[in-house]
């Protein structure tokens, strides 16, 4: 079992930035991959960024160059920059972790992107 909560969301105005953490309960050594999905209302959950354990990284187009995902093995925790926001970044933003092959994923953490 993996329990991940998130955290750092909240109201921001359009071009703005936010932080998301998301905390693990085991050591990021022992999952194989981390990520970033979002929902938006009345939309498919989709892909944001994704970190494996080995490093790699693939980011969606609709984020590239505007956010950054990192991990600190010390905390057992991954975080996502985001920056200039757009109201269609507007969400929740669900942390998703791979482990012996099985997803677990977080409660969410809701983002607004309005002025």
């Amino acid at each position: 079992q993996v329990q991940l909560v998130e955290s750092g969301g909240g109201l921001v105005q359009p071009g703005g930035s936010l932080r998301l953490s998301c905390a693990a309960s085991v050591s990021l050594f022992s999952i194989s991959a981390m990520g970033w999905y979002r929902q938006a209302p009345g939309k498919q959950r989709e892909l944001v960024v994704v970190i494996t354990g080995g490093g790699l990284i693939e980011y969606a187009d609709s984020m590239k160059g505007r956010c950054t995902i990192s991990r600190d093995n010390t905390k057992n925790t991954v975080s996502l920059q985001m920056n200039n926001l757009k109201p269609e970044d507007t969400a929740v933003y669900y942390c998703k972790s791979r482990r012996g092959g099985v997803d677990y994923w977080g409660q969410g953490t809701q983002v607004i992107v309005s002025s």
